[in-house]
């Protein structure tokens, strides 16, 4: 920094200055002494290569450099003022905020439901962007602003990533009613000589969803892969017209089930659990606006709510 660099302080005083020509009502008006005044003067001269103002008798009168700088100032100073309040608050009543999140297949179903009517309840101005994931890094977008959020299970998540845990979720499996086995199903060996819908993982999914599709492909024998698709939703619809057995999250599951006439059972091989959380970039964590969005979401999907709804 040059010694002559001038702050928004300084800026203000010249625009005062500009507007009562006298440095002792300046300091009068900033509760200030008028050397201050004077001294802050010496360097705005300095910055701008002029004298700014000239003394005829006992007033101060502005050069046309002084003169020409009035309404740039005016106009710097109303957009500093207007940007700090727009950091300092947020007002989700009155808000045209657009909020995005990078979400999952699973997500979508789950919380882009919830999150839409908490937003109209608390302001009909607030609109949401669902993203979905693809092949970048889920840091990236997160950094170049291409969105607010990432909600998922994202282990490999960057350290310098901020995060939030929400909840634990589990695998179940599913069958359809009609099932002939349903009642065995509860039993390894039952449960294995079954077909199955295999959900493939990306690169870009769940870390917990990787593993699941291992474990069914080490334990189920090469013809019990009855079909793979890259969707626990698509997997659930089909196990809801065939003998198939889907294996997907549990809060997918439930909701999924009472639509499609299928029966939730506990998957009877042990399988890793899903650590769902938000995840936003350091840029954005003293954003009031994103404060109040992250709080949102915790509210909706946070472990106590998670508790309360498993009690009722």
């Amino acid at each position: 920094m040059e010694d002559d660099d001038v702050s928004l302080r300084h800026l203000r005083v010249l625009t005062l200055l500009l507007e009562v020509g006298s440095l002792t009502r300046a300091a009068e008006i900033l509760n200030t002494t008028q050397p201050t005044i004077s001294k802050i003067l010496t360097k705005l001269r300095a910055h701008f290569g002029d004298p700014l103002f000239v003394r005829v008798g006992l007033a101060m009168h502005p050069t046309p450099k002084a003169v020409g700088l009035a309404q740039p100032l005016k106009e710097l100073l109303t957009h500093s003022a207007a940007m700090r309040a727009s950091a300092a608050s947020f007002d989700p009543r009155t808000s045209t905020r657009e909020f995005s999140i990078i979400v999952t297949e699973v997500g979508m179903i789950q919380m882009i439901p919830p999150i839409i009517a908490h937003l109209e309840r608390e302001g009909r101005g607030l609109r949401l962007k669902a993203v979905p994931l693809d092949s970048r890094q889920v840091e990236a977008r997160l950094e170049a602003g291409e969105a607010d959020l990432a909600l998922g299970a994202f282990p490999g998540m960057a350290p310098n990533t901020r995060r939030q845990r929400l909840y634990t979720d589990q695998y179940v499996s599913v069958a359809r009613r009609t099932h002939p086995q349903l009642q065995k199903l509860h039993r390894a060996d039952c449960f294995l000589g079954e077909r199955h819908i295999v959900v493939t993982s990306s690169h870009t999914g769940h870390a917990a969803h990787r593993m699941l599709e291992q474990v069914l492909n080490s334990r189920l024998d090469s013809d019990r892969a009855h079909v793979r698709v890259p969707s626990f939703v698509t997997s659930a619809f089909i196990a809801s017209c065939t003998d198939a057995v889907g294996t997907l999250p549990a809060r997918l599951a439930e909701p999924l089930a009472e639509r499609l006439g299928l029966v939730v059972f506990p998957t009877p091989l042990p399988l890793p659990r899903i650590d769902i959380g938000q995840f936003w970039h350091e840029r954005v964590h003293h954003d009031q606006g994103h404060r109040w969005f992250r709080a949102a979401i915790y509210a909706l999907f946070g472990t106590a709510k998670a508790k309360s709804s498993r009690r009722n």
